[in-house]
């Protein structure tokens, strides 16, 4: 029996995401699912709605291999005629699944970057991200409840109650900090191995519940690009390009990286920041606001909205809230600043804004709703 879940979240991604209209064309884009249930769901009901889709069904042992001997002329091939597609379409929603988080870790690094180049660049970030209406997210698999550290059943459970959320709420909820980011000057974090000030005056201000990303619960801007000083010390890992990074420390003077290291991959670290020269400046800034993620599995698209959280962007900045800065890398590194993790603080102009991962002022409150404050769930 279909699990009903699936059918609420595909009616979600279609209504509240992507607002689809009857007329409209949709790219449905498939990763290592392990069942077709979702993606079957999803082409039903934009027939339903008088739309037409299109499905792309994607392996990543296939994608491994494509890439491990990949050529610029091969990328760009493919790149070429995924863009064909994404230039016709109207929405595109992204589902990945994950039989083997760690399918790509052996792809060599100049192979990611061409693939980067003239394949994710010119369909994704030029086209599909400035120019349709999308959503991205992940689909439950045994893999990735591995990484959460729950059983399969429990992980279900845990994912389809975030990313059905109350997105309506969620969006209430974030118009005063909206509203405290438009206003703020001058930002100052602290946190274990971290101090660190820039400036986010006159950088728009998006608030994020549910169009994007599934799961959501973000604000973000982009600091002013040269306006960044001090260091930082992330406590969450980050899978990119198939690798995990662990202990990523940055010091930064006037908005550039100027000193990158890791626990244990310190070189491919900075072969990704000297990619170009955008990716040593910071292209996002974010709270992270969704208080049903608690802890990281490694997976940015859980991870970058932890409760408690924010995440701090190498790279390209998004053109909504853009700050100049332009880069074949955007890399959400995520920071948690709840007491278990270390604690921390984020100051306004002066005013403590949050502490240990809790909003201080009145009108910030309801972004606490849901967040444990004794750290018993700390696992």
């Amino acid at each position: 029996m279909k699990d009903p879940r699936i059918t609420r979240l595909a009616e979600t991604l279609l209504d509240h995401s992507c607002k689809l209209k009857s007329g409209e064309k949709v790219i449905i884009e498939a990763f290592d699912l392990p069942e077709t249930a979702l993606v079957c769901d999803l082409v039903n009901a934009a027939y339903a709605r008088g739309a037409t889709p299109l499905v792309v069904w994607k392996d990543n042992s296939i994608l491994r291999s494509l890439y491990r001997k990949a050529t610029a002329d091969s990328m760009s091939w493919a790149g070429a005629v995924e863009l064909a597609a994404m230039k016709a379409a109207d929405a595109y929603i992204g589902i990945r699944g994950s039989a083997n988080s760690d399918e790509l870790s052996d792809v060599p690094p100049e192979k990611m970057e061409l693939y980067t180049e003239h394949w994710w660049n010119p369909v994704h970030s030029q086209t599909r991200v400035r120019d349709t209406r999308w959503v991205v997210l992940r689909y439950p698999t045994p893999s990735m409840a591995q990484s959460a550290q729950k059983s399969t059943s429990e992980f279900e459970d845990f994912y389809f109650d975030v990313c059905t959320a109350d997105y309506a709420t969620m969006a209430t909820n974030l118009k005063p900090l909206v509203a405290r980011m438009q206003a703020a000057d001058q930002v100052k974090i602290t946190a274990p191995g971290t101090d660190l000030t820039f400036s986010i005056k006159d950088i728009p201000v998006i608030p994020c519940s549910g169009e994007c990303n599934i799961p959501d619960g973000e604000c973000f801007t982009a600091p002013v690009r040269n306006s960044v000083n001090g260091t930082i010390l992330f406590n969450t890992k980050s899978r990119y390009q198939g690798v995990v990074f662990d202990g990523i420390e940055f010091e930064l003077k006037d908005g550039k990286i100027e000193r990158a290291t890791c626990n244990n991959e310190p070189d491919r670290l900075n072969r990704i920041l000297d990619i170009d020269e955008g990716a040593r400046y910071i292209g996002e800034w974010s709270f992270g606001t969704n208080n049903k993620v608690l802890h990281p599995m490694l997976d940015t698209l859980f991870d970058e909205k932890i409760g408690g959280s924010f995440h701090f962007t190498p790279g390209n900045a998004y053109d909504d809230a853009d700050n100049g800065n332009r880069s074949k890398v955007h890399w959400d590194l995520v920071l948690i600043q709840r007491a278990e993790y270390g604690g921390g603080e984020i100051w306004f102009d002066g005013e403590l804004i949050r502490k240990d991962g809790f909003f201080l002022p009145d009108d910030l409150a309801p972004l606490n709703d849901g967040l444990p404050r004794d750290g018993s769930v700390l696992r």
